[in-house]
């Protein structure tokens, strides 16, 4: 079994058919026991996505959102980590996957594919022409 959101858990309740009053009960019993927390679950999902997929923040939120999880828990979850540990997991993330970054289509493809995982463009330069450097 999985961590699921409170949206997510109303969805699959509601295609299982269930009366829209047991899914109110059932929410509200698991939120009040702590089963169901989706501050909890924005935090695990974010560590997670950052740990197991070099997520970057942007992504992270995107799919944060698409799951129903409030913007004013997302903030928090993803404001653990500062520009600095961004940009190394950044780094850690090119040097897994690119040997060396010595021409411009390297390059491009280390910022593209960075910018596909969720770091901003900025950072996603910032972390290739730092990987560029140290090689």
């Amino acid at each position: 079994m999985r961590d699921r959101s409170v949206a997510e858990l109303r969805v699959f309740l509601e295609g299982k058919r269930v009366e829209p009053d047991a899914i109110d009960e059932v929410v509200a019993e698991l939120e009040r026991t702590h089963v169901l927390d989706d501050a909890r679950f924005a935090e695990r999902f974010t560590e997670d996505r950052r740990a197991l997929s070099g997520w970057g923040p942007e992504r992270i939120e995107k799919e944060l959102v698409r799951r129903g999880i409030p913007p004013e828990l997302i903030e928090p979850a993803l404001g653990r980590r500062t520009r600095t540990d961004e940009l190394e997991a950044a780094r850690g993330l090119l040097a897994e996957r690119f040997a060396n970054l010595d021409d411009d289509r390297a390059r491009n493809r280390a910022w593209q594919l960075l910018v596909r995982r969720g770091y901003d463009a900025e950072l996603a330069y910032d972390a290739v022409r730092a990987q560029e450097h140290a090689a």
